[in-house]
């Protein structure tokens, strides 16, 4: 299984926390979506993960991303 964080920017609630966890979920692949509110990254566990796609997402959602940190 694959991983992939992002930091994101512009996160600041629960409610930016399910809309994040809403698009992401909607990409092939994706198995689990964690988001952490506190530390502003989103962690995405799957296989043949697109990160264009879920970067797109995170986008489409109205947030930025500040780095990507593959693991």
């Amino acid at each position: 299984m694959a991983q992939k964080q992002y930091n994101v920017i512009g996160m600041s609630c629960e409610h930016c926390a399910a809309s994040i966890r809403e698009g992401v979920s909607e990409v092939a692949g994706v198995s689990e979506v964690v988001v952490d509110v506190a530390a502003k990254s989103v962690t995405v566990h799957g296989t043949d993960l697109d990160d264009g796609r879920l970067r797109a997402a995170i986008v489409e959602a109205g947030y930025g991303i500040a780095d990507t940190v593959a693991a």
